[in-house]
C-alpha cells in the first residue's frame, strides 16, 4: 500500500511540474510571436502554440477572470506557477507527514 501511495505522490508532482513547464513554454512563445520573432502562421509553431493554449487554458482562463486587467500584461502564468508550486508542496509536504506518522 506504501508502494503506491508513493508512486501515486512522484506521479502527480510529475504532473504538476509538466503542467508547470507548459504554462513557462507557452508563455516565452506567445511573448516571442507577439514580439515577431516566431512566425505564428508557421504551421509548426502554431500547432505547438494551439496545443499550448489548449493545455494551459483551462487553470489560466479563471485566474484570468479573477485578477484585474492590468493593461497588455498577462500574468495570470505568474499565479498560476505560484498557484501549482504551493500545491506541489502541500502534497509533498502531507506525503511527508503521513509517512512519518504525525498526520
Amino acid at each position: 500500500m506504501m508502494a503506491f501511495l508513493s508512486t501515486f505522490v512522484w506521479l502527480i508532482e510529475k504532473v504538476i511540474s509538466l503542467y508547470i513547464w507548459a504554462i513557462i513554454i507557452a508563455a516565452v512563445m506567445s511573448t516571442l510571436a507577439s514580439f515577431g520573432v516566431l512566425d505564428s502562421r508557421n504551421r509548426l509553431v502554431w500547432t505547438v502554440m494551439d496545443f499550448l493554449d489548449r493545455v494551459t487554458a483551462p487553470i489560466l482562463n479563471p485566474i484570468r477572470r479573477v485578477i484585474p486587467f492590468l493593461g497588455n500584461i498577462d500574468i495570470s502564468p505568474l499565479i498560476a506557477i505560484l498557484l501549482l508550486g504551493a500545491l506541489q508542496r502541500l502534497i509533498g509536504e502531507l506525503y511527508f507527514r503521513s509517512m512519518m506518522g504525525g498526520f
